[in-house]
């Protein structure tokens, strides 16, 4: 769970996601707000660095930043998330930028746990409104310019999803848009990462010439999950240049059995 952050910030938020998932188990909407809420002290934060920097300073006794925080926050942040941030502060982190970082994790984690039983879908709607992202370069372009307010990206993303997806891939694209991460489509990425490992899984990308029936699905994640100890979650891409045969994509790691890369290979060796 505290993938990318290191040392005493790794165990930080191990366990702030621990106080997390029992804060808010059982309600969609306690998740919801307190996901809403954590994003938006991670937003004040990085725009904040004197108080970012007092409040991971380990020389500052926690009295002084848990006081802090009820001054500045306690008005704007409600129930499960001041508690955690109340509780954040009082830990050690490694960099500065940890604990900004670290809400936002968290807020990725709660709208998660605020889809409940529709888990994967929303994994699957990050996915693919990452892909449309990727293949609309008037969308993107639009998501992206510099010129238009969060407001205006944000309404824009309304009216694309509002009826058509989660509420919380809703929200979960919003936040995406912050610019914490690189591109949209990164970030999407990642907050994809974090949904699959809230519910103890790994993400594949498959690439095939053509869509897998169910029970072919069913099969691959069957096979990858014995291959890798834990249940995997496909996100398939049908990509006619593979010609047959299927590549994948899980970590660091590349299955490649498609056709064409056996007629790379096969060019490659007369070749040479």
């Amino acid at each position: 769970m505290a993938a990318g952050f290191r040392g005493g910030s790794a165990d930080a938020v191990a366990a702030l996601t621990e106080g997390l998932q029992s804060a808010v188990s059982g309600s969609a909407e306690t998740a919801a707000a307190a996901g809403a809420d954590l994003f938006s002290v991670a937003t004040t934060l990085r725009s904040e660095g004197a108080l970012r920097r007092f409040l991971t300073d380990a020389s500052v006794p926690a009295e002084a930043k848990t006081g802090l925080v009820g001054e500045v926050f306690g008005q704007r942040v409600q129930g499960a998330a001041l508690g955690l941030l109340t509780d954040a502060v009082a830990r050690r982190w490694t960099s500065t930028r940890d604990l900004a970082d670290a809400l936002e994790h968290l807020s990725v984690v709660a709208a998660v746990l605020s889809a409940s039983g529709d888990a994967g879908r929303l994994a699957d709607e990050l996915f693919s409104f990452g892909e449309i992202v990727k293949g609309t370069p008037e969308l993107r372009d639009a998501l992206s310019d510099p010129a238009r307010d969060a407001a205006a990206k944000a309404g824009l993303v309304h009216g694309l999803l509002d009826g058509r997806a989660l509420p919380a891939t809703v929200a979960l694209v919003i936040r995406a848009l912050s610019g914490s991460y690189r591109t949209l489509a990164v970030a999407l990425a990642a907050y994809q990462k974090i949904a699959s490992e809230v519910h103890g899984e790994n993400v594949a990308t498959v690439r095939v010439a053509r869509e897998l029936s169910d029970a072919e699905r069913g099969r691959l994640a069957d096979a990858l999950a014995r291959q890798y100890g834990r249940p995997v979650h496909l996100n398939l891409l049908v990509d006619p240049s593979v010609l047959g045969g299927i590549r994948v994509e899980i970590g660091d790691d590349v299955i490649d059995g498609t056709v064409s890369s056996r007629l790379d290979e096969a060019r490659r060796r007369i070749a040479g």
